[in-house]
């Protein structure tokens, strides 16, 4: 749709939101229109509001406009045919492009103009915080929305990242959903790498259970990052360690309520290194 539209003014991605967001308003309709030169993306229909506005401007009653764009943006001009003839009639005395009503002809839902501003404008700055401040857009993009988030992956380099992009390409149609979602992921930690911004350790008294954090040499991952150790194990790390340092390996385990997989899997991240298996002191030590 960007490719077609090539959108260069807020007021066109606006437009773009509500091409997006319709029903048989892009495909089969506007997207043909544009691309033959018929009309151009500030011409066709992209929400309710467009119809309305455009009929007044045309110079049809303001009632008369409002009862053609409702009927129009639920999709209900192929099932009251006698009121839309009526429409129609009144459009074509009023000099309508026989495009333009065969646009409305095609169109089963039509997105509210208020919504597509209120989307855009969050996009918007959410693109602002991903050009001018790239280390708090990632910090809260893999917070919010990296559910396939894999450390042992991801927190390694780019290129064992590349490797697993590569690994997934390969297996085609035979890639899982969530290996799908990895994928996703995938690309913007990759991304991430190419704009220089590194992963930090994952540690056991830095790292939160589950959001990261934006330090001044890096985005921390949380604990709940590392393969297997889930939210509540994460979480009960999180709540045991405001009581003080953890004296050993089964200090933790005791104090966090952690079972020998979660010891196991937090050892393999590195997060136990130095750290004694119990709190005995040996004399020759």
């Amino acid at each position: 749709m960007l490719k077609d539209t090539k959108p260069k003014t807020f007021e066109e991605l606006l437009r773009i939101s509500g091409l997006s967001h319709g029903t048989d308003v892009w495909l089969g309709n506007a997207q043909d229109l544009i691309n033959s030169g018929t009309a151009t993306l500030s011409e066709v229909i992209c929400t309710r509001d467009d119809i309305m506005l455009y009929l007044i401007k045309q110079g049809i009653e303001p009632n008369t406009a409002f009862k053609t764009m409702e009927l129009v943006r639920k999709g209900k001009v192929a099932k009251e045919p006698e009121k839309w003839a009526k429409f129609k009639q009144t459009m074509e005395e009023h000099n309508v492009p026989d495009w333009y009503i065969d646009s409305c002809n095609k169109i089963k839902y039509l997105f509210p103009k208020a919504h597509a501003a209120a989307y855009v404008t969050n996009a918007f700055r959410i693109a602002w915080y991903k050009v001018h401040i790239p280390k708090a857009y990632y910090t809260a993009y893999f917070t919010i929305r990296a559910d396939a988030f894999d450390s042992d992956i991801m927190c390694h380099g780019q290129e064992r990242v590349k490797n697993k992009m590569k690994e997934i390409e390969f297996m085609g149609n035979n890639a899982t959903q969530k290996d799908t979602a990895m994928y996703e992921t995938l690309e913007i930690v990759n991304e991430m790498y190419e704009r220089k911004i590194n992963f930090l350790p994952i540690d056991l008294y830095e790292s939160g259970a589950s959001k990261f954090k934006m330090e001044d040499e890096g985005i921390r991952p949380p604990l709940s990052s590392v393969p297997g150790f889930g939210g509540v194990a994460a979480a009960g790390v999180e709540e045991a360690r405001k009581d003080g340092i953890f004296m050993s390996i089964d200090d933790l385990k005791i104090r966090a309520k952690l079972g020998p997989s979660g010891i196991e899997m937090l050892k393999k991240a590195g997060c136990l290194e130095g750290m004694s298996q119990s709190n005995q002191i040996s004399l020759f030590g």
